[in-house]
């Protein structure tokens, strides 16, 4: 059996990070949040109070940093500098920083070779932004995942509440916003659907329901049983 590459992008809050993590689960294959590496660096950026908007600065970032990549039980964890990062990169403040870094060449290079390697044998399912149209071109099966802004933004505030991170739902909206902007507008890889790929508006879909979209797309019965 050879083992696929999918792919599956989309902005903020559009599910895709669940809807990856479940469709990996359902095929035993590996999920690579690709976000995470970005929201790595952005970290580390912040944490050295570093200028994100200064190119010299980010490129002694990119020399100086290791990222690494580790495989826990089917999922891909991220490293930095030897230390797990976790939860830690799971802020808001670190999600607008790692948009902000994304858009500059030497970040996306020093990160390139990690996502490619990670799915070089197959068997992964790809989440990220740019992962279609970028970085796995040649993916067998590519797919977008969007919603309604205001959804969006519902979906993120609960996803904090439950994680109990106090944040109005007018700062949620303001970054979600800003976020959107910085992706759609980068001259580098802006956020958009990928050539051939599938776009499912998850607005009124459940989990479940977007999973179930998705598997009906995977048609080859040595990929996943529909039934």
């Amino acid at each position: 059996m050879t083992k696929k590459v999918i792919t599956i992008d989309g902005p903020a809050g559009s599910g895709k990070s669940t809807v990856s993590r479940a469709l990996a689960a359902r095929l035993q294959y590996l999920y690579l949040d690709t976000g995470a590496l970005y929201r790595a660096l952005a970290y580390k950026a912040l944490k050295n109070n570093l200028d994100m908007n200064h190119p010299g600065e980010l490129a002694k970032l990119c020399s100086t940093t290791e990222v690494t990549l580790k495989n826990v039980n089917g999922k891909m964890t991220v490293w930095v500098d030897g230390e797990d990062v976790g939860e830690k990169i799971r802020t808001e403040e670190v999600g607008l920083a790692a948009s902000v870094i994304s858009a500059f060449p030497v970040v996306r290079e020093k990160l390139f070779s990690l996502q490619r390697e990670a799915g070089a044998d197959g068997g992964i399912v790809a989440e990220g932004r740019d992962m279609g149209s970028v970085v796995f071109p040649d993916a067998d099966f590519k797919f977008y995942l969007d919603a309604d802004p205001e959804e969006r933004i519902r979906r993120r505030h609960d996803e904090l509440a439950v994680k109990n991170v106090a944040a109005e739902r007018s700062a949620v909206s303001r970054d979600m916003k800003a976020r959107d902007a910085q992706d759609a507008n980068r001259k580098i890889a802006p956020l958009t659907p990928a050539p051939g790929a599938v776009v499912i508006d998850s607005t009124s879909l459940t989990v479940s329901e977007v999973l179930r979209k998705i598997l009906e797309h995977l048609q080859d019965p040595l990929i996943v049983d529909t039934k």
